[in-house]
């Protein structure tokens, strides 16, 4: 079976280098936890990319919440989308839903014709939605939207177990065939049956920073996941 992905949160490049010295294979880059992880600055994005060499996936979020807001607000985000571009970000994380818990496809289309192709994650804007089969559909095929970040659960992994093992034995049907990137409350404990279930992708934040999100990323921490990953016994 092939090597599980391992994505980290990342606020600065201190956590960027921590988090790809303990063995990640990806990191989203994000500010403001408090609001549940918004844009980060071109300056920010800049020195994460000059530390590491794994690849970054960029959060396009201006405010906390799943809706994109306003009209002005989404025209902001594409230029923020363009700037990052131009400093030569090429993978991203983003999703917006409507007042119905449909996906807002005006904003992801707008969206996704600036960052022209990219790779992309919907993130856990999809654990909010009215029918998440129905979103899968909504969104198949667009261009990039290669990952769905989920916990399977609005309340979290523990929660969203069943989902979860379900929707990978769903794996390749219309409308899922993209990867599922666990994340939202993921424990260590979680680990053997997801990854019996045969999911390979997996994303924490809180979960290796022992000191809460005001202290940085911690490379034992990031290793012990990365450890747990690998020894963890996968379908065949």
């Amino acid at each position: 079976m092939s090597r599980p992905i391992f994505e980290v949160i990342a606020l600065g490049a201190e956590d960027a280098v921590a988090a790809q010295d303990g063995g990640a294979d990806r990191l989203e880059l994000v500010t403001d936890m408090a609001a549940d992880g918004l844009t980060p600055s071109r300056e920010t994005f800049g020195a994460i990319r000059a530390a590491v060499r794994i690849p970054l996936r960029v959060m396009l979020r201006l405010s906390d919440g799943f809706s994109a807001a306003d009209a002005r607000e989404l025209d902001v985000l594409c230029e923020t989308a363009q700037g990052l571009r131009a400093e030569g970000a090429d993978e991203f994380v983003l999703g917006f839903l409507d007042a119905r818990g449909r996906a807002d496809l005006d904003a992801i289309h707008a969206l996704v014709d600036v960052i022209d192709g990219c790779r992309w994650t919907f993130h856990r804007a999809m654990d909010r939605a009215a029918d998440r089969d129905a979103l899968r559909l909504q969104l198949a095929g667009l261009p990039g939207l290669d990952t769905y970040l989920t916990a399977g659960s609005a309340d979290g992994v523990a929660a969203g177990l069943p989902v979860l093992c379900d929707e990978s034995a769903r794996a390749g049907e219309p409308g899922y065939e993209p990867e599922l990137l666990v994340g939202g409350g993921l424990l260590l404990d979680h680990v053997p049956t997801l990854r019996a279930a045969g999911l390979s992708g997996f994303h924490v934040g809180g979960a290796v920073r022992p000191g809460g999100w005001a202290a940085p990323v911690d490379v034992a921490a990031v290793r012990t996941w990365r450890e747990a990953l690998d020894s963890a016994v996968a379908v065949g």
